[in-house]
């Protein structure tokens, strides 16, 4: 909204300084800033009313160390995350944005899905929460919605350069990355195409395109393979976020290394120069989840304040089944969705000791009658807590972790 307030006033009323609000940097900044406030600032009054309307969590005993002090800490505040991403989307990004519109709708939709699942456990008193089966709907629902946006819609898009006509600097007057893009724009010749490629890492060639696994008896049903794509991949990521949830500042510090490295990818996937010169897909248009990605993270480490150990306040499914959605969507939106395993390498890993604990355990029980553990408890941070480590040295070594995934993740930008 800000965007277009300012950006009126400067082009009708020429007001000084409004016309920063046309820089995704300038609003990428003041995204992050908003949703640090909103976060922290508001945060203990939400905590307050969590605690005021009983709203804490239920804790089974699973014979760790320190579970007793967590019982009737407040949860649902993933309240708290999904009011720092939104509020500063809708004031400085662009609404018109099909990206922007899409990583909305995934924020409300699974935010939603979590708080029935949240608002279950406490006031239904089942601790179950929401039945799988539900569950799992609303994630292929919004698989579906998304696949078919991002397949379907006319301004996604790849854009395809033929020639320079003229010389980027001799375009452009100061250094600002945007300026030389708006240039860069205006020095080629060039065709947007509808597209199903997307980057494959480390590869000379990275590129992968869907219509070559989409052709079946001479019909193209790239579109459905495009779809159960994007539905395993919101599914897995999602269910892979909840997951981590599972001790004080692991699931919010992981996940805001995840936004800043998508920001950066988001960020020169948008732009011209950079994409032409690290040899990548420039996508139109894409530039502007900077702005989603930077209030992301804002969120995410505005509410870390309150959940670092010893924590305050959990998020609750209402906050982890949205940022998973979202890492999700942006990946896909960035064409960057087989980086998934590596960038959210921590995801993976913990929903990975989760299914090889049970199918392990099933298979020693169908075999010697007793069912068998390969780790002392899954997922695999508790497996750490069983081992005697304690909350603050697994988060920190899982935050490290996720840093190095996050290099690594970078690097594939040149590393091929």
């Amino acid at each position: 909204m800000l965007y277009y307030l300012f950006g009126y006033l400067d082009e009708h009323y020429n007001l000084m300084g409004a016309g920063v609000f046309k820089y995704i940097s300038f609003r990428a900044v003041g995204a992050i800033v908003f949703s640090l406030i909103i976060t922290i600032l508001f945060g203990k009054k939400i905590i307050g009313f969590l605690q005021y309307k009983q709203i804490g969590e239920t804790i089974r005993n699973l014979g760790l160390e320190g579970e007793e002090t967590k019982k009737g800490t407040p949860t649902m505040g993933g309240f708290m995350i999904l009011a720092g991403i939104l509020i500063p989307t809708l004031l400085l990004a662009r609404l018109n944005n099909v990206y922007i519109i899409l990583l909305i709708v995934t924020t409300i939709w699974l935010g939603l899905i979590g708080f029935l699942d949240d608002y279950i456990k406490i006031f239904k008193g089942n601790k179950d929460g929401l039945k799988s089966k539900f569950k799992v709907f609303g994630q292929v629902s919004l698989g579906i919605i998304v696949g078919l946006t991002l397949y379907f819609h006319p301004n996604v898009k790849v854009r395809e350069f033929t020639k320079q006509k003229v010389n980027v600097a001799q375009q452009v007057e100061g250094n600002f990355a945007e300026e030389l893009d708006k240039a860069a724009e205006k020095s080629f010749e060039f065709k947007d195409v509808k597209s199903a490629k997307t980057t494959i890492p480390f590869l000379k060639n990275n590129v992968l395109d869907y219509s070559t696994l989409g052709q079946w008896g001479g019909m193209d049903f790239t579109w459905l393979v495009y779809c159960l794509i994007t539905i395993f991949i919101i599914t897995a990521v999602s269910n892979g976020a909840n997951i981590t949830d599972g001790i004080d500042g692991l699931a919010a510090g992981i996940s805001a290394i995840i936004g800043v490295t998508i920001a950066i990818l988001a960020y020169v996937s948008g732009n011209i120069i950079f994409s032409e010169y690290l040899n990548i897909m420039y996508i139109p248009a894409s530039g502007e989840m900077v702005i989603f990605c930077a209030a992301f993270v804002g969120a995410c480490l505005g509410f870390l304040w309150y959940n670092s150990y010893p924590a305050q306040v959990f998020m609750g499914d209402t906050g982890s089944l949205a940022i998973g959605g979202i890492i999700a969507v942006l990946a896909l939106s960035i064409r960057k969705e087989l980086l998934i395993p590596i960038l959210c390498g921590v995801f993976l890993i913990e929903n990975l000791s989760v299914m090889i604990q049970v199918m392990y355990f099933k298979y020693t029980k169908k075999k010697y009658g007793e069912g068998r553990r390969i780790f002392k408890m899954s997922p695999l941070h508790h497996h750490y807590q069983k081992l005697g480590f304690k909350e603050p040295k697994i988060v920190t070594r899982f935050w490290i972790v996720g840093i190095f995934l996050a290099a690594i993740t970078l690097g594939t930008l040149k590393l091929r």
